[in-house]
């Protein structure tokens, strides 16, 4: 064990696993019984660490895990043969000779990447996956959804490529539901256009978490990604799985490195930004923006101490954040911050703490910085 790793931590995240756990099994009670479950796992599974979030959702029986790009595929490989993968994101002309390696199933959009798969896997004598994605106006990866029939026969026609699954991606599935019912009425229609194809033998996915429509829809949807909400994150309102009681699986949390008196009149932190109004008890964190505590928090958020919502006063820096307890009796250096998560009774979720950032929960996960020791509780508590 290293000395570092003996010291107190001054700023930290808990990652529940047997909540995770017990989300994914909510989830998928909640979907039709013929849907299957794609595991988004990437950007290090949003910030909880992809080795321990994907041995759990294994665990609790997901069906394929997908991921951004080919290094999050080798990492989660290690984890062990057999658990399919889905390369969301276009491989590069040079990380083609090394998806066999990891044997995933890599996101097609081009004829120009069929025959640099298709290449690939015949001098390898393998046969290489690939989901076939249709752009039905994300405007991103996938090809254009009047020209997908034709690259599906391309597809057929290779040699060494397998069908695997097709699907496309909602770009405003919480907030717009008519250019979402659109993109789905467009996929429908690319897919019958598709001679030949049979959709039972193969993924057909294009809801996630947010998806407005119910996935019981007449039609050949068999699987649903899912992301955020495995992680407690829920979706807006009008979505079908708005309705799963999904707890939080992340929380955030730093201490109290010192607690000090300032007079009416002071002003707080870089730039001189917040002028005190009454004689003040300010608490100084141990974390700041290099950690993950957004600058755009700076008079904005509020942290919990003892159980109370304490302000930010002035700027967030990049290793401290300044707050107001001058209203909370008995704040002490060593005193547990939240800032997000419960703490005696009170909460701070991370929408609220990513609306104060003016940001989205998925950034604010991905923000937290690698100097935070991420900490795992393991135990079911069902």
């Amino acid at each position: 064990m290293s000395t570092a790793s003996r010291l107190p931590l001054r700023c930290w995240a808990e990652i529940d696993l047997a909540v995770l756990e017990r989300n994914l099994r909510l989830i998928r009670a909640s979907l039709p019984a013929h849907m299957r479950y794609v595991a988004v796992v990437k950007a290090d599974a949003y910030g909880h660490g992809l080795h321990q979030t994907a041995a759990r959702l294994m665990h609790a029986g997901a069906d394929l895990f997908a991921v951004a790009n080919l290094a999050e595929a080798a990492s989660l490989r290690e984890l062990g043969p057999g658990w399919p993968i889905l390369l969301l994101s276009a491989l590069l002309p040079d990380e083609a000779r090394h998806v066999l390696d990891y044997d995933v199933a890599v996101t097609i959009s081009s004829a120009e990447e069929v025959d640099r798969l298709d290449a690939v896997a015949r001098a390898a004598s393998r046969e290489l996956n690939v989901h076939l994605k249709i752009d039905t106006g994300m405007g991103r990866l996938g090809v254009w959804h009047e020209r997908a029939p034709a690259l599906y026969q391309k597809i057929i026609a290779s040699t060494n490529l397998r069908l695997a699954g097709v699907f496309t991606h909602f770009s405003s599935p919480d907030d717009d539901p008519v250019f979402t019912a659109e993109q789905r009425r467009r996929f429908l229609a690319a897919l019958q256009a598709c001679e030949g194809i049979n959709l039972s033998s193969l993924f057909i996915h294009a809801d996630n978490s947010a998806g407005l429509e119910t996935i019981e829809v007449a039609g050949p949807f068999n699987a649903v990604r899912i992301g955020l909400l495995q992680f407690g994150i829920l979706p807006h309102n009008g979505a079908l799985l708005s309705q799963v009681h999904a707890e939080p699986v992340f929380s955030f949390r730093t201490r109290v490195g010192l607690v000090k008196q300032l007079p009416a009149g002071s002003t707080v932190s870089y730039g001189r930004t917040h002028t005190l109004s009454r004689d003040t008890t300010v608490a100084i964190l141990t974390a700041g923006y290099g950690d993950g505590v957004p600058r755009a928090l700076s008079n904005r958020g509020q942290v919990l101490v003892r159980g109370h919502h304490c302000p930010i006063l002035g700027r967030v820096t990049m290793d401290q954040t300044i707050i107001d307890v001058t209203d909370v009796p008995g704040v002490v250096a060593g005193d547990e911050a939240v800032l997000v998560g419960h703490q005696q009774g009170a909460q701070i979720d991370l929408t609220e703490f990513s609306r104060w950032a003016d940001t989205i929960p998925w950034e604010t996960l991905c923000s937290v910085t690698k100097r935070v020791p991420r900490l795992y509780k393991t135990s079911l508590g069902l």
